[in-house]
Order: C-alpha cells, then sequence, then structure tokens
C-alpha cells in the first residue's frame, strides 16, 4: 500500500480572525508554531514513516513544514504547485460570507483575479499523480483548499461536499494511492 500523508498548516492570525487567506502570505501565530512543533512530535511517537515533506512556498506552510522536519529529522522541499488557491477579491474577506458561500460553489469561476478550482485541481491532480509514480512516502504541507482538492483526488464528492470540506490546521490525513475510489 502506497500511503501519502497531508496536514494543514498551523493556525494563523486570520484563521482566528475568520478571514479568508488564500494566496496571501500570512505568518502563523504562538499557536500555530506549537501546533506545527505538536505535529512533528506526533509523528516520531506514532512512527510514521515518511521520506519527504513537500510544502508550499507560503510562510505558514513552509514554516510548518520546517517546524516538522527539524523534529522528526524528515527532508522538506519547497512545491510550488502545493501554493493556495488565488480567491481574487475574496482575500481578507470572512470565510462564511455569503456572496463567497455562492461564488465557491462555481467551479470554472476566477473570483475576480484569482484562479478557478478547476486550474487549482489540475496543478495539484497533477502533483499527486507524480507522486504516485515515486517509492517515496510523502508528507504534503499545504491549505485548507487544497485538502479539498486532496479529498477530491481519492474520494467521489458532490460540488456541496467539496464546497464544505476542509481540515483542523496540523490536522493530518493519510490517503492510499491503491485504494482511490472513482
Amino acid at each position: 500500500m502506497k500511503k501519502i500523508y497531508f496536514t494543514r498548516h498551523g493556525q494563523t492570525i486570520w484563521n482566528v480572525e475568520n478571514k479568508i487567506c488564500g494566496a496571501t502570505d500570512i505568518a502563523l501565530t504562538d499557536l500555530g508554531h506549537t501546533q506545527a512543533e505538536e505535529l512533528g512530535k506526533y509523528i516520531l511517537a506514532q512512527g510514521i514513516s515518511i521520506d519527504e515533506i513537500r510544502y508550499s512556498p507560503l510562510m505558514r506552510a513552509a514554516d510548518t513544514a520546517k517546524h516538522i522536519a527539524d523534529i522528526t529529522g524528515i527532508t522538506c522541499v519547497e512545491e510550488p504547485r502545493l501554493k493556495e488557491q488565488n480567491f481574487g477579491k475574496y482575500e481578507s474577506t470572512p470565510r462564511n460570507g455569503e456572496e463567497f458561500k455562492v461564488a465557491k460553489r462555481e467551479f470554472v469561476n476566477h473570483y475576480e483575479g484569482g484562479e478557478s478550482m478547476l486550474q487549482l485541481a489540475q496543478r495539484v491532480y497533477n502533483l499527486l499523480d507524480e507522486l504516485a509514480e515515486s517509492d517515496k512516502t510523502y508528507l504534503l504541507v499545504a491549505h485548507n483548499g487544497i485538502s479539498r482538492v486532496m479529498q477530491s483526488y481519492f474520494y467521489d464528492m458532490s460540488n456541496e461536499e467539496y464546497a464544505a470540506f476542509g481540515i483542523d490546521n496540523c490536522r493530518i490525513l493519510t490517503y492510499d494511492f491503491d485504494e482511490r475510489r472513482y
């Protein structure tokens, strides 16, 4: 069984303020740094075997990955395709804003200057296809938007399920390339 692991970066101030971070480069809070360190300790304690960490170039994910690497000794490499979706005019607006909820259901929407979900899926699916061919086991450190694409790569989802999917900061998910359900 070939596994791949995924985690979302640690907490940011915009997470606390319920704002959309998107492609805006927002730093971790003190709690976010602690969450990342705790995840590194968890990976060690559970004996999770990971060959390489790949992380988004945005500082919140990069710092999370580096904390995990410092604790576990796992090599980490920046992966530009893991950058969060650019939500255009919605960046820094409330995550639960009514207009954004509607716009998020339109997969070819560019959010007036952003990136469509289809463009996001293309770059992340291409990355996952490449990693599936490798002999390595990876931990991907990225963002909530990337978590949706990861989930949809491995499992069929309705548009509503896709739009609603998300994970907590520094929660680790496990996927098995041999058991993709589509």
